[in-house]
């Protein structure tokens, strides 16, 4: 196995608890250590009543387990030192209670991706980068059991008839998982992660995603209720933002937030949150987005979040919008706003064959004021490059204007992406809308200019 990465070197500046030893020294495993563990995890699901502990707190439940594997390693004539027997106990621990050989990357905060692509090929997104690790699986059988631990506590499943999962963490991370016979050299786990607290505003104008003015624009649209659609492509901070520019939203107003996994967390206190359902085993039952949205509207909401929009939920969605759900937010796909503009026409001539290129223009030109476009940075950076409003249509086009763009300058000799935060001057035709919602803007918001190095 290569040497890990200087990435991971760092990691005891970060945190100063014992797993990161454990992790460096899983790169040692061999076989023999492999069976030895999977032999004691076996002898201890003989040997623990599961009824009973089920019953008791969850610290004491960890303590009754913890000494019924000390008392295993103790009986095995395996030599082992205090550090092996430490080592095994609590890798067993986590067998039981957690994720298996994912607790050490878990319990990482600076992990943002958790990649595994075979069970001896895991690698983890740490600053935007891709890192090798260490940690490994027994085999498929034990990577496949481990995700389904994760798919079972949502109610999900992932089997031979459907290789295909969404699911998430308790803490919201998204999950994604693809089995045999889709996936051709066994079982396939991704694990994009959220940080323990969302990101606000703020937070993004510290880490340079956008400007302070920027954040005063986007305050205001969403107090004033309007309409917007994030565009990015993946991993590219769609869901952060949305979190972000969502905390913004009045306490007084009813939320309905609906995804295919629920992983948006929102700060109000009243929010309804609906979620996808896959298919049962028979084929039938399945619930989609569409139908969530539909459902929604009867909801009595005053915005609807969707995740994101894919399909034939996107004409649903603007109908909402067209049809006093002002403020309502969502994000889709897309590598500019004139891309989502194109992608939202596909989306909804799906939906409906039979509507006219035109009428499907309007419906969008009526609906959506605002895009915000994100984009992710060779040098792992993720910031706002278009604030982008929707002026309306001439002819058979609809018309956009930028009032705010990220401008690419150049990458230094270490790596680094530098460029500016620029406003393009104009003012936009919803400002008069905000100012009737009591919100002001300074006029020099328009046109200032901010430079990342």
């Amino acid at each position: 196995m290569p040497p890990v990465s200087d990435a991971f070197s760092k990691t005891h500046e970060h945190q100063e608890t014992g797993w990161v030893n454990r992790l460096f020294t899983q790169e040692q495993s061999t076989p023999e250590y492999q069976e030895l563990k999977f032999m004691l995890h076996r002898k201890l699901l003989d040997r623990i009543n599961l009824e009973a502990l089920s019953s008791m707190a969850g610290e004491r439940v960890r303590t009754e387990v913890r000494a019924a594997v000390a008392k295993l390693v103790e009986e095995q004539k395996t030599p082992l030192s205090l550090v092996e027997k430490d080592r095994v106990i609590e890798e067993i621990l986590d067998e039981v209670f957690g994720l298996g050989p994912l607790e050490p990357l878990l319990a990482d905060p600076t992990v943002s991706d958790i990649l595994v692509t075979t069970p001896r090929l895991v690698y983890v997104e740490r600053g935007g980068k891709l890192y090798r690790t260490p940690v490994e699986f027994k085999d498929d059988a034990h990577l496949l059991r481990i995700i389904e631990k994760i798919v079972s506590r949502i109610g999900r499943r992932v089997d031979e008839s459907s290789p295909l999962v969404d699911a998430r963490l308790p803490d919201g991370s998204r999950v994604n998982a693809a089995i045999p016979p889709v996936a051709v050299d066994g079982p396939l786990l991704s694990i994009r992660r959220f940080g323990r607290h969302a990101l606000k505003g703020e937070d993004l104008v510290a880490k340079l995603a956008m400007t302070e003015g920027m954040l005063e624009l986007l305050k205001g649209c969403v107090k004033a209720r309007l309409n917007i659609l994030i565009c990015g492509g993946t991993g590219s901070g769609k869901t952060t933002l949305l979190n972000a520019v969502s905390s913004y939203i009045p306490e007084d107003e009813r939320i309905v937030t609906i995804e295919d996994a629920a992983e948006l967390r929102l700060q109000q206190a009243h929010v309804a949150r609906l979620e996808t359902r896959p298919a049962n085993v028979e084929g039938t039952g399945a619930i989609h987005i569409r139908q969530l949205v539909i459902n929604a509207l009867r909801m009595r909401p005053d915005r609807i979040i969707v995740g994101e929009v894919r399909s034939e939920e996107a004409l649903d969605m603007l109908q909402a919008m067209n049809t006093g759900h002002d403020g309502s937010l969502t994000t889709l796909h897309a590598n500019t706003p004139r891309d989502g503009l194109g992608r939202l026409e596909v989306m909804v001539g799906m939906a409906n064959a039979n509507m006219g290129l035109r009428s499907i223009r309007s419906q969008i030109a009526s609906a959506v004021d605002l895009f915000i476009q994100t984009s992710r940075f060779s040098d792992g950076t993720r910031r706002i490059t278009h604030i982008t409003e929707v002026v309306g249509m001439e002819q058979d086009i609809i018309t956009l204007q930028d009032i705010f763009l990220f401008e690419k300058t150049g990458v230094t000799e270490s790596g680094r992406v530098v460029g500016r935060f620029r406003a393009t001057g104009i003012r936009p035709k919803f400002y008069d809308r905000l100012k009737t919602c009591g919100i002001t803007l300074a006029p020099q918001l328009f046109q200032t200019v901010v430079e990342v190095l």
